[in-house]
């Protein structure tokens, strides 16, 4: 199929002549995205009329498959184009995203709303057939896709249900736009070498670095993740740690241009009418309806089974901080730009350890290649560098992986430092899904430290485990093995998702693993096993604080979620109230967590962020099997594989989990790895 504009054929609608059919990078414009949507709706338009025209009665073959492997054109599109939307856009992308979002929310309220394929859908699920595990999770899937799309709704109910999806569409993306735009905004330029007190000389580095590419003199500090941790770890000053925090509190909140508090209100009461109009009391219900929770009664049942052992020891920590400071730093009431230069100087006395001890051990090139050996250990598969691949940036790095046998498995790119067109964090995605009839094609995109004129990128070890976690998330989506890309890989239940990811984490922690391929970058000295040790008995430390602040981000989520009328106090008020059992801070004026809270309001983990203490619990209790059987046991990997990574969300998740582990998952694992311990 052709398409031409004014570059020419359109290479999204061509096949790609790629190495295992990759996309044509190189060959990809801006221009080129919007007509190929246009194209492509119309394709996936007609498939879809197909189906529910056809004359014959409706089985499982000619309407549930029939609808799932319609529109995979317009798949291949939206998934290159978001993919690359979040990786590296432009001014140009975001305007084509806010366009196309609102043609992509119409043309799937069309399809959820024709009722000749509503009645074929709702023929075949009550049918009875004798389908197979992942047929009938495939069935209701599809069913679930059209009942919360609205298609039993009628009339106006149903005109607005589409007016609500489009305007959510929508502001999802402008979200994700503002913060991004109020993240760059701010930058802390240094010209007196007596600013930098405190901070490492790697640190210094890159902060000079990334001055010399604005064509500035001196040191120059962002917002973004690896400039600004290390900078309120390290920095002696006060107030410039003090006014680093504030810059980033207060993201979407400086009545500006990027100000979303507006958004915030109105996504979430959109979110309340849409849900409403479903029959729901509130977004977190219909949310979660499909979720291993369940309801909002279960979410908040184990937010506050966490809750009292982890703000007991949350207290205690903040308290020993609080005196730590005291004696070493100013007389003053410790402030939230305090906590992580003080707790770390505890850390480092206490344990004799911090990153930048670790740093030289965790070169990334070497990391990258721990995670690899660690994968060919635990699941028999290779990684072969692919060069010739074509790429959406020159950073990117591109392999193809094997499995034991060698059969090919899945491309995988890794794109791995911060860039100004790049949202922060860390994610994994898909440019194409796996199903029976194609292997997927697997993008890593993280944020980490860059390498400098001096020295290559060393890594702190949250990134090691930041790696680790989202190379979890890789073999979530490289070994699936299903039949159906809607159910393949990691689309599976919100609160299941992050448990291959979070395993993943335990290693970081292991002895045999670090021995492996942690060696000093300059000595080629294997990392002593003291400072092991070191890492593993330090990393408790805080531990309750840093349940105590996720469970504050799951709280806040949750408050969001299950209001029952549109809020009409300030963003501040309202989640002020819904921290108060977790704070720890005095409040700090002209700030809000909300407004720049993208995992809730642009990242799809809305009445959904407590799936990664969810997740925490089913990981611990699932590595206790590898301590107990060895971190390499390949039998215990086996299985892992077997019954979760190749299985997506072909069956429901605790099926799958209780199949691997033989029982429930039980939160004492969690408590106990992380040194809390459960009150009465």
């Amino acid at each position: 199929m052709e398409s031409r504009d004014h570059a020419g054929i359109n290479p999204l609608l061509e096949k790609f002549d790629t190495p295992r059919e990759a996309p044509p990078f190189d060959r990809i414009r801006v221009a080129h995205f919007e007509p190929a949507f246009e194209a492509a709706i119309d394709m996936a338009r007609r498939e879809v009329e197909q189906v529910a025209a056809r004359p014959d009665a409706p089985t499982f073959e000619n309407t549930i498959v029939a609808l799932e492997r319609s529109g995979e054109l317009l798949e291949q599109v939206a998934a290159i184009f978001f993919n690359l939307n979040a990786a590296a856009t432009s001014e140009q992308m975001q305007e084509v995203a806010r366009r196309v979002s609102g043609m992509l929310a119409t043309f799937h309220h069309e399809v959820h709303a024709n009722r000749d394929l509503f009645t074929r859908v709702k023929r075949v699920r009550e049918a009875s057939l004798p389908l197979e595990n992942e047929q009938r999770a495939l069935l209701e899937k599809t069913w679930r896709a059209f009942v919360n799309g609205g298609a039993n709704l009628e009339g106006r109910e149903q005109e607005r249900f589409k007016e609500i999806a489009i305007e959510l569409a929508r502001l999802s993306l402008d979200f994700d736009k503002r913060v991004l735009a109020d993240t760059n905004a701010f930058t802390l330029h240094v010209t007196d070498a007596s600013d930098l007190s405190g901070l490492p000389e790697g640190v210094r580095e890159m902060a000079a670095s990334v001055a010399a590419g604005k064509g500035l003199a001196g040191w120059l500090f962002t917002l973004h993740a690896p400039s600004y941790l290390p900078f309120m770890k390290y920095a002696d000053k006060r107030v410039l740690r003090e006014a680093m925090y504030r810059a980033r509190a207060s993201r979407g909140f400086r009545r500006n241009e990027n100000d979303t508090r507006e958004m915030v209100e109105k996504i979430t009461a959109l979110r309340l009418e849409l849900a409403r109009l479903l029959g729901y009391t509130n977004y977190a219900e219909y949310a979660l309806a499909d979720r291993m929770a369940g309801t909002p009664d279960a979410v908040n049942r184990f937010l506050d089974e966490l809750y009292l052992p982890a703000r007991v020891a949350a207290e205690r920590e903040f308290r020993e901080i609080a005196t730590f400071a005291a004696r070493s730093g100013p007389r003053e009431e410790m402030q939230a730009w305090d906590w992580s230069y003080y707790a770390n100087k505890l850390k480092r006395e206490r344990f004799a350890i911090d990153d930048e001890m670790l740093r030289p051990y965790f070169q990334l090139e070497r990391v990258q290649e721990g995670i690899f050996d660690l994968a060919r250990r635990l699941y028999g598969i290779s990684f072969c560098p692919a060069p010739g691949l074509p790429r959406y940036h020159e950073e990117v790095r591109c392999f193809e992986v094997f499995d034991a046998d060698g059969a090919f498995l899945a491309l995988l790119y890794l794109d791995y430092f911060p860039r100004e067109n790049k949202e922060g964090g860390a994610w994994m995605t898909c440019f194409r899904e796996q199903s029976a009839a194609r292997r997927p094609h697997v993008s890593l995109v993280m944020n980490f430290t860059r390498p400098t004129a001096g020295k290559p990128s060393l890594l702190a070890f949250d990134e090691v485990t930041t790696f680790l976690h989202e190379f979890g998330h890789a073999l979530h989506g490289m070994l699936s093995r299903c039949e159906y890309a809607s159910v393949s890989g990691t689309n599976v239940c919100r609160d299941f998702v992050e448990l291959p990811s979070q395993i993943m984490e335990n290693w970081a922690l292991e002895k045999e693993w670090l021995d492996t391929w942690a060696v000093h970058h300059e000595t080629g000295e294997r990392i002593p096993g003291e400072l092991i040790e070191r890492i593993r008995c330090s990393s408790r430390f805080a531990s309750g604080y840093a349940c105590n602040r996720q469970l504050e981000f799951a709280m806040i989520d949750m408050a969001w979620h299950t209001i029952t009328r549109p809020v009409v106090e300030s963003v501040v008020d309202f989640e002020t109230r819904a921290m108060e059992r977790t704070a720890l801070f005095p409040p700090v004026e002209d700030t809000a967590l909300s407004t720049a809270f993208t995992h809730i309001f642009s990242g799809g983990y809305a009445a959904g962020y407590y799936g990664y203490k969810w997740a925490e619990v089913l990981d611990a209790d699932a590595f206790s099997l590898f301590k107990r059987n060895g971190v390499f046991d390949r039998s215990t990997a086996t299985s892992f594989r077997e019954h979760v990574l190749e299985r997506g969300g072909s069956e429901h998740p605790m099926t799958l989990y209780e199949r691997f582990r033989g029982a429930k998952p039980s939160i004492k694992a969690l408590l106990e790895r992380d040194g809390l311990v459960a009150v009465e």
